[in-house]
């Protein structure tokens, strides 16, 4: 009632190129809280679209972010309020206290709380920033018609119910915490358990509570969870793996799955991580199954209601075995990019979204096909020596060496090669650093001559964004700068 009332007395929506542009924008910045998720059900009830924001971004950031979607108000919790105000660069009364007057609890049959989708399929409901891969961030339009395709097929897909308990410590200005996380279990009618960041030793602790059934994160988190497995005692592992083993399903997403870590989660618990495909664009798009062999260093196949194809550069459908351009289509693909019709524009091919990702199919020996990515077009697929090479295929073979913790293979540019392929590495805690001579031997029996390493640095951390993924485009620049 809060909102409706201040959107009554703030000038009408900034006149913006865009058919998303007399829906009221509203900021939205805090911790992930209960709180927070009420704020997001007010601005939608409020008849206003969601700007959720990152708390690490400062203000220069986010009001450089804001400027493109102009929002009329903000809401953030006290430990943000500061700095929404400055990146609104308005009167101070513009930002409204996020504060939790009710209570939301979806277990029960809580019929308001399953209300996951409160507004008419084609208004905007999210305003997503991209992560920036491929340029600057661009506000990405999310109808509540696109909430409610992305809910109900991971329901179909991960076998979604009332009885679910999910924990959850992702950030909500991405998919992935903010639908995959709180928004399938709003709509299933489950327990969500918010934290407001990421610990290793809090989030066993949450994951030992009495029905926790789920479990969804990115690699890095796993790894983090690993570590602190291993430095436990022997009464604490064991109790940790207990916890891992009562999960009926956890996820890993939004960036590649090292083997070797997936190897060490199936052996402290003997749950098998899922791998699945999505964008901010477009949702989740494939998947491997619930039930079923999940391949190593594949996502799988295209959910329930999701098309999918891989394509040479002229748009042609390619066959099995044969690498392309990946390309979505679906209830699950989003309005276009807010007040940016060029870009929205080149984003589409013949009603296909061009994802930007490099795919290929193979055919197993069940007859089944999976889909393997083989990285982004800007960042991910270097031409050296007149070779293509998968950053992604590289990476996946040198995680697998016993000093190498996290890496990042890119084309650092080389007159000679056009493109040098570069291993950015942390090493693990107590190693010495490989021998780059050494780490392209070790690689020989896995890697294509064009493949194997031709530089090697060894860094303290590699620059990762809020979900943990490694920014390709800031490893480049500390090459630039070495």
């Amino acid at each position: 009632e809060e909102l409706r009332a201040r959107l009554g007395r703030v000038p009408a929506p900034c006149a913006i190129d865009d058919p998303h542009g007399s829906t009221p924008r509203i900021a939205l910045l805090g911790a992930p809280s209960r709180a927070w998720v009420i704020g997001l059900h007010a601005i939608w009830r409020a008849g206003a679209a969601a700007v959720p924001l990152p708390t690490a971004l400062p203000a220069a950031a986010l009001a450089d972010r804001l400027r493109d979607v102009a929002p009329a108000l903000g809401l953030a919790d006290a430990a943000h309020r500061a700095t929404l105000v400055e990146a609104l660069r308005g009167p101070a009364d513009r930002v409204i206290d996020l504060d939790a007057p009710g209570d939301l609890d979806a277990s029960g049959g809580d019929d308001a709380a399953r209300d996951w989708i409160a507004g008419p399929p084609s208004r905007a409901a999210l305003l997503l920033f991209t992560s920036g891969t491929t340029g600057r961030p661009k506000a990405a339009v999310i109808t509540h018609g696109n909430l409610a395709a992305w809910t109900s097929t991971l329901h179909r897909a991960w076998r979604w119910s009332a009885d679910d308990r999910i924990v959850g410590v992702l950030p909500l200005h991405h998919v992935h915490g903010l639908v995959n996380v709180v928004g399938c279990a709003l709509a299933a009618g489950a327990r969500c358990d918010l934290h407001p960041r990421f610990d290793a030793e809090d989030a066993w602790t949450a994951l030992a509570a009495s029905g926790v059934t789920c479990f969804m994160a990115v690699p890095s988190v796993y790894q983090r969870l690993v570590e602190s497995h291993a430095r436990a005692d022997a009464a604490a592992r064991r109790a940790c793996s207990a916890a891992a083993s009562r999960l009926r399903l956890a996820v890993s997403g939004s960036a590649a799955l090292p083997d070797p870590l997936r190897a060490a989660w199936r052996d402290l618990g003997g749950v098998e991580l899922l791998e699945r495909y999505g964008m901010t664009e477009i949702g989740m798009a494939l998947s491997q199954p619930y039930d079923g062999a999940r391949v190593a260093g594949t996502v799988g196949a295209p959910l329930p209601g999701v098309a999918a194809r891989v394509v040479d550069a002229a748009g042609a459908p390619v066959d099995v075995g044969v690498a392309g351009q990946l390309e979505i289509r679906g209830p699950n693909v989003f309005d276009g990019y807010f007040g940016r019709a060029d870009a929205t524009s080149e984003a589409f091919r013949d009603g296909w979204l061009r994802t930007g990702d490099d795919a290929i199919r193979a055919r197993q020996a069940d007859g089944s096909v999976t889909w393997r990515l083989l990285g982004r077009r800007s960042v991910d697929i270097l031409k050296s020596g007149g070779e293509l090479v998968s950053a992604l295929t590289v990476e996946a073979v040198l995680l697998a060496h016993p000093a190498i913790r996290a890496c990042a293979v890119v084309g650092a540019p080389d007159a000679r090669w056009g493109q040098r392929v570069t291993a950015v590495v942390e090493l693990r805690d107590g190693v010495a650093p490989p021998d780059l001579d050494a780490l392209r031997a070790w690689s020989s029996d896995r890697l294509a001559p064009w493949e194997r390493p031709r530089a090697l640095r060894v860094v303290d951390a590699l620059p990762r964004n809020a979900l943990g993924k490694v920014e390709k485009r800031r490893v480049l620049a500390m090459l630039d700068g070495a």
